[in-house]
């Protein structure tokens, strides 16, 4: 028996307000609904500019917390319209500590938690350990009204590791939240590639759809390249879109004949954690 799921990826820019741009991202989801998507990924902190390009404290004030977090709360009244699953980014004040977050949106609206992002990057133009904490919540596998999802949040992308827990814990498609574009201490150096390659590897590596969501646009001179897609189990790319087009990107799959090809492949039958204490 078939268990047909289309997944979907919003880019868009987001240098706008934040009226502006959850208003942009919401026309975008609405749009992949329409188009038949079931689970619909957002980029990264798409209330506003990519601000962890430089530290200035002022940006602390941007932050919520999850509970009564106004744009949660309309992504969740959008997802009970709409019956899709909404992995919602933003930046999470909770007690006097900051995280990188997705609140997972159920396909009935209900909120099913919180995930902070485990790896944060430093370096120039993406200065967020400045203001994140490491997460403290662990690898997730979220169980919706529509199947078993994994999301991580862009740097994670870059580490096996969070791929390989997150389908352990049963995720049947991974999906990454992301902002990532030139960097302003090599021009020369463009990463797009080897960022898509990277989670194509998990694709193949755990025999797994994969979605990632960009922005796109230049905000304070830092250009996001966007050019989110979708990979299947083979790790080839499905679905894309350019480094510059604004637009929903989707792809369907049968999670009942991924989850045969998974077992087929015999790379978690094979595995040998007992050999894995190195890491």
């Amino acid at each position: 028996m078939s268990e047909l799921l289309t997944v979907a990826a919003v880019q868009c820019p987001l240098g706008g307000s934040v009226a502006e741009n959850v208003a942009r991202v919401e026309g975008h989801v609405r749009e992949a609904a329409a188009r038949g998507a079931r689970v619909i990924l957002p980029p990264e902190l798409f209330e506003g500019p990519y601000f962890c390009r430089e530290e200035r404290d002022a940006f602390f004030a941007w932050a919520r917390p999850s509970e009564g977090h106004p744009t949660i709360e309309r992504f969740a009244a959008l997802a009970h319209e709409l019956g899709a699953v909404i992995p919602v980014s933003f930046f999470e004040k909770a007690g006097q500590a900051h995280y990188n977050s997705v609140a997972v949106v159920d396909a009935d609206g209900s909120v099913l938690g919180v995930y902070r992002k485990s790896h944060i990057p430093d370096g120039p133009g993406y200065e967020e350990k400045f203001y994140f904490r490491p997460g403290d919540t662990g690898f997730k596998a979220w169980v919706t009204k529509v199947g078993t999802i994994g999301v991580g949040i862009c740097w994670d992308q870059w580490f096996p590791e969070c791929a390989r827990a997150m389908v352990l814990l049963g995720a049947d498609v991974l999906l990454y939240p992301t902002a990532i574009g030139s960097e302003p201490a090599n021009p020369s150096l463009d990463t797009r590639d080897r960022w898509q390659r990277v989670m194509q590897g998990h694709a193949v590596a755990n025999v797994v759809p994969v979605v990632a969501a960009n922005r796109i646009g230049e905000e304070d001179g830092q250009l996001f390249y966007g050019s989110s897609f979708v990979a299947g189990t083979d790790g080839a790319k499905v679905a894309e879109l350019g480094r510059e087009e604004e637009g929903v990107v989707l792809a369907t799959f049968d999670l009942a004949a991924v989850r045969r090809e998974r077992a087929s492949w015999g790379f978690f039958r094979d595995r040998r954690p007992e050999l894995y204490g190195l890491l």
